[in-house]
């Protein structure tokens, strides 16, 4: 069961960084192209016929008695293609003379919407997919900061005179003493709100990194005063190694095995908190998407009623994220045996 848990997991997690890389070549449509006709327009209906694969075209209208856009099913169908040079799908025009012509006269929407679309007509299939790419880039960004960070002050402080290694913790305990959720809040709403998003994912990047690396020193630290104790510690010293020669090339690569472990169960909490932020406004703003500003627009009364699919799919691809490399991290626990280091 274990053994298909990770398969399970490490299947997803290359599917979900499949979405990363190729998100342009998977997704059907520019994430931010907005078609205010198909407003909230449902997923389109899928059939098969000899033919091949199609659904039928759509056609939006709106209900002066219900005072709302709906979305209606015609007879004329679109098939589809896969694995195009250009896209993953794409669309082609029923062969029949008269359905081109039915066609042209609806003006319409020849766009197929596999998961339907948000208030402002864009394709949420697409933006689900190039969501991916500030949700799952932002841990291991994250963690190229915080990790150095932490475990070279942790291995400082461990090294230290007791004097120093004092200061050095209770530093690190007064960061860790702060609500994190709650500090990246603070931090993330001081941003400029002139920032350009990209500037404020690097930045979002940098604060998640910020509230990390304490918990990770202390660890360190724990770790490696055990370690510096060892014979071939003692020896480097007595040839004259410097204190830091003796830190990077002797005391942090034996914390690497814990590394790996706490860079794996890590990367879930780095998920979380920028989807977090985006969901509450301060992260990604609209219209690049992220799973969490995705996320937000599905909070809305009506949305969770009428259009429940705008809250499974991005929480969905968020839970399977996380737990992914949970399983992942317990795994290589496992593996590894960190708890005798």
């Amino acid at each position: 069961m274990k053994n298909f848990q990770i398969q399970l997991s490490i299947t997803i997690l290359a599917i979900l960084y499949g979405f990363v890389f190729f998100a342009d070549y998977i997704a059907p449509y520019n994430p931010c192209e907005q078609n205010n006709k198909a407003s909230y327009a449902s997923p389109s209906k899928f059939g098969v016929d000899t033919n091949g694969i199609y659904a039928y075209q759509q056609k939006y209208i709106y209900n002066p008695k219900s005072y709302k856009k709906e979305t209606l099913n015609t007879k004329q169908k679109i098939y589809l293609e896969f694995f195009t040079p250009k896209k993953l799908i794409s669309t082609r025009p029923n062969e029949n003379p008269e359905n081109r012509v039915m066609q042209r006269s609806l003006k319409a929407n020849y766009k197929i919407y596999l998961l339907g679309t948000d208030q402002l007509g864009r394709d949420n299939f697409s933006r689900l997919i190039h969501g991916a790419k500030p949700s799952l880039t932002v841990g291991f960004l994250a963690l190229l900061i915080a990790f150095p960070i932490g475990a070279l002050y942790g291995a400082i402080s461990a090294y230290s005179s007791p004097f120093i290694d004092n200061i050095l913790m209770r530093l690190a305990e007064a960061m860790m003493s702060f609500p994190s959720f709650y500090l990246l809040i603070i931090l993330a709403a001081l941003l400029p709100a002139s920032l350009t998003n990209i500037e404020r994912f690097a930045l979002i990047t940098v604060i998640l990194s910020f509230t990390a690396w304490a918990g990770l020193s202390r660890v360190i630290r724990g770790i490696l005063l055990s370690i510096k104790e060892e014979n071939y510690v003692s020896s480097a010293k007595l040839m004259g190694a410097s204190p830091q020669r003796i830190i990077t090339q002797h005391l942090i690569p034996q914390s690497f095995s814990y590394l790996i472990v706490a860079a794996t169960l890590s990367i879930p909490g780095f998920i979380i908190g920028e989807s977090a932020l985006s969901f509450l406004g301060f992260g990604i703003n609209q219209p690049d998407p992220s799973w969490g500003n995705i996320l937000s627009e599905a909070k809305e009364l009506s949305n969770l009623f009428h259009r429940p699919q705008m809250l499974v799919y991005p929480s969905l691809l968020i839970f399977l994220a996380v737990y992914s490399y949970n399983v992942l991290g317990d795994y290589l626990r496992d593996r590894l045996d960190t708890q005798h280091l």
